[in-house]
């Protein structure tokens, strides 16, 4: 049904190609962020979960003891 409407325009087949060029760009520019990311940041946010956690036993320890 759709096809007989998608015949009629005249740059089609550009918008597959564009979406695959964004797609390239974004996953090209993720990795390279990955690779040059600075290993103790990384560390400080792998941590992050058990840090709150820790934190939050130890605010709720001290609360109860009063």
């Amino acid at each position: 049904m759709f096809k007989h409407y998608f015949e009629g325009i005249e740059y089609i087949t550009i918008g597959p190609i564009i979406g695959l060029v964004i797609f390239l760009v974004f996953f090209i520019v993720l990795v390279y962020m990955v690779v040059k990311a600075d290993p103790g940041f990384i560390s400080k946010m792998e941590n992050m979960p058990l840090d709150d956690e820790a934190n939050n036993d130890q605010s709720d320890s001290t609360s109860t003891q009063t």
